[in-house]
Parts: C-alpha cells; structure tokens; sequence
C-alpha cells in the first residue's frame, strides 16, 4: 500500500511503578502509527516530567531519558503530522501549566474546524507555539470557567468537530475520551502492579497491551469520557452523533494485524476482504502472491477461497523504511527496489495474481507489476482488497489531494493500462462491508464513497459530500 500517511498512537498509565517503561513500550508496539516524533510525561506527586523528540521510540528514548520519567502514571504519543508540520514543537503529548496545575495531552485524529477555533482564539490574545490542532485543545481547556479538569474538556469538546481520541494527563487523574463518531479507536486494559493493586492503561490499540501483558478489558466508547483518580473509575457519554463513523481504513491497512479493532480482529478482517475479492473477481491463475506486508492476510483469504497456492513471491527488505513516508518521488522510486525483491523461482511462467490492500496513487503499483514480469511472471493481475480510494480524508490521515488519487480521476481500465497490469480489480465497497458483517452506516468510508461524516469548516474542503445518517 502506498500513498497513505501514518497518523497516530497515543497510551496512558495509571497506577504503575514503571508506568513510563510500560507507556514506551506501549510506545514501541504502536511505532507502524507514526514515524516522525515520540514523546512521554510521567506524573509522581503531582509533578510531571516530559521527555520528547523527532524520530523513531528506540532513537528518542534512551535508558537515561527513561530513568529520569519517574512516576506512577505516564503518557505517550507517537505522531505522523497529519495536521501542522514535522516540528519538534508540534510533537507531543502538548504540555501546559494552567491555573489548577499541570495538564499534558496526547491525540489521535484531526479536528476539521481547527482554522476558525485557531482564528478565534488568535483575535483574543493566544499565543501559538506550533501548528498542530492539538494546541488548540489546549488553550479552550485554560479558557474555560472551570478548574474542574473532566468539566473542561466537556466544554471545551463541544466547540470541537471531528476525530479525537484524547488521553490526558493532570495531576491527580489520568483521562481518556474518544469523539461521538468513534473515528479512532481507543481502548482500555488492566494489569497488576508490585502490589497486587490494579493499573490501568489506555491505548490506541491491543497490540500495546499485548507487549506490557496487560488485560484488554473494552473499547472507550464513542462519545464517553473515562477517567481514573484516587477514587477509582468514572465514566460518561459526554456527546452523541447521528451515527457511528468508525474509520474503516483501520481494518483495510493501518491498524497491526494482530490487535482487535473496533472489537474485531483486523487479522480476520483482512483475511476476509480477500475471500470476498476473490468471489467477485475469480480468476484463472497458478499463484496468488501478496504485496509484503500489508497484503499478506488478504492474499491468504484470496488463495483459501479460490484454491489457488499462495506463495511469498516476493520477499521485503524489512531494514529499509516504509516508501510513503518519504519526502521526494525520485526516493520513493529508488525505495521500492530496494525493498521488494521478487522470487523468479516462485513467478517465473506462471499467471500471477497480485494482492494488495489498496492502490493510492498507482505509481507503486505499476513498479511491482513491472518487478513481477522482470522475473518472468507470464501474466499479472492485480487485485485490491478494498474499494477504489477516490477521496481524501480529513479525519487523521493525511491522504493526498484528489487529484493525485488514481481512481478519482481515471476509468478501471486506464488505471489498469498504468500499472500495466494483465487485469485489475478492486473489492467492492458492499463486499467490503460484507466481509465485515456490518452496516456501512457503522463507519466512515470517506475515502471510498466521499461521504463524509461531519461537516468540513475550511474553505477547501467545503465541495464535500456529508453523508446522512
């Protein structure tokens, strides 16, 4: 899969005596979220203690910066700019000296109404240090009537539209709210600590809680703000929407395999977008190959289906980074080689079906068809295992503009005659939620139908479609 950009992962602990180490392996297992910055406040007598920084968890914390994290509750985020720039200001969690004492932030998503909440609050004197959206939480907390901090965030939040799974951090409680859309997920597990007491940990997904051996106890539902103190748990529905928008492009690519999104496996998921492509799309073939590693699940489901071999045709150069995430197309063409190599032993005269999760830009695409041939493959058919993305989104990932999306501009078969495949095809968007036994009014796919959730406040992005509920 190319094209797409990372968003983010946040984690929260409570009641731990290494509370910092759990949140930077949290941290670790969540790194496929976001490459470009990572950071954690721990809290111990109500102080807290930040340490962040550009780059992968393992470069920006070393066992000094995690010595100095004491405490028994943290924090963490790791972040790819999908609102603001890759800037050591804009890395989180945020953090601020307020009225009542310390507040530390960490966010997962994007708020769609950022530029007049940051006009607004520009016209009364705020003063920005960066350019993320997630400031601007910040400075509608310190602006509220209240010092009560689960109050603020209430009030706070209702000026607020779009995606945001929120951990935030005082000194005396740990909280953790998820938008009443549902766009990101968020979920909350327990483990024991040295005493035999419960901890508790918030994180975007399960693998994190997999790493720490913590406990998946449930999702932090849409529209509920759940927070932790000294007397224990409190939870409540702070806002309602008109319908559910669970971003489904967590089951299709950006979510591990291995966590349970939005209480599903996305392993299953995956396998079952490809059963289903192949009952859409069957085809004759000797092989069915998936693009590494984001396909491999739905290459399976492909081959169990159709009952034709699966095979690892081509092998990825794990040391070598993600090609999406870089900065020039002159690189990202070079990544590429460099990191997939096809098996002429495995595609040497044989017809090839190709899967892959899904097809962005195309410019990749067409480079692994081309790879695929040059090892002797007699032909190659491509198949994608969700529908064409023909929109971007605004909700945390930073998708390019419509106009650099293939599928928004170009037929099936020109698309084909691109990546100068044999035969294209892609999962329908009724498959797709077939394979998920769910209603298409349970998620956002945006990205495939352009129906967005919420309205969009910017000039740009006014030509929108909102879907209804």
């Amino acid at each position: 899969m190319t094209g797409f950009r990372e968003e983010c992962a946040v984690m929260g602990v409570w009641n731990h005596e290494e509370a910092a180490r759990l949140a930077y392996l949290g941290l670790y297992a969540m790194q496929h979220r976001g490459q470009e910055s990572a950071g954690i406040v721990s809290m111990r007598s109500g102080e807290h203690v930040l340490h962040k920084g550009l780059g992968l968890v393992g470069d920006v914390f070393k066992e000094p910066d995690l010595a100095r994290l004491v405490g028994d509750a943290a924090i963490g985020h790791v972040r790819y700019s999908t609102t603001g720039q890759n800037l050591l200001a804009n890395a989180q969690p945020l953090a601020a000296n307020l009225l009542n004492g310390p507040v530390a932030l960490a966010h997962n998503g994007n708020i769609v109404n950022t530029d007049g909440i940051r006009k607004r609050l520009q016209e009364k004197g705020a003063i920005f240090q960066g350019t993320t959206d997630t400031e601007c939480l910040l400075h509608l907390i310190s602006r509220t009537p209240t010092n009560e901090i689960v109050e603020a965030l209430k009030m706070s939040l209702s000026e607020v539209v779009g995606a945001y799974s929120l951990v935030v951090m005082t000194h005396d409680r740990l909280v953790a709210i998820r938008d009443p859309n549902g766009f990101r997920p968020l979920v909350l597990g327990t483990k024991a600590n040295e005493k035999g007491q419960t901890s508790y940990m918030v994180a975007s997904e399960t693998c994190a809680f997999d790493l720490i051996g913590a406990k998946y106890i449930r999702e932090i539902e849409p529209g509920e703000i759940f927070w932790i103190d000294e007397n224990g748990t409190h939870s409540e529905i702070f806002a309602k929407a008109p319908r559910l928008s669970r971003c489904v492009f967590e089951h299709v690519y950006f979510a591990r395999p291995d966590s349970v999104v939005f209480g599903r496996s996305v392993y299953e998921s995956r396998k079952q977008f490809g059963r289903w492509l192949s009952k859409e799309n069957p085809t004759e073939a000797d092989v069915v190959i998936p693009v590494p590693d984001s396909g491999v699940p739905s290459a399976l489901g492909y081959s169990v289906e159709s009952g034709i071999p699966f095979e690892f045709g081509i092998i990825r150069n794990h040391y070598v980074g993600r090609t999406f995430i870089q900065p020039a197309q002159s690189i990202r063409s070079f990544g590429v080689k460099i990191k997939l190599n096809p098996q002429s032993a495995v595609l040497a005269g044989k017809r090839v079906i190709v899967v892959d999760d899904s097809l962005v830009r195309g410019t990749t695409s067409q480079k692994i068809v081309r790879l695929i041939r040059q090892a002797g493959a007699k032909e190659v058919h491509m198949r994608i295992a969700s529908p064409p993305t023909i929109g971007p989104c605004y909700y945390g990932v930073d998708t390019p503009q419509k106009s650099h999306l293939i599928a928004a501009n170009q037929s099936l078969d020109e698309i084909r005659q691109f990546i100068e495949a044999d035969s294209l095809s892609y999962l329908s968007l009724e498959g797709m939620f077939q394979a998920l036994q769910s209603a298409p009014t349970q998620f956002c796919a945006a990205c495939f139908d352009s129906k967005y959730p919420t309205p969009l406040e910017n000039d740009s992005l006014a030509h929108a479609k909102v879907a209804t509920p």
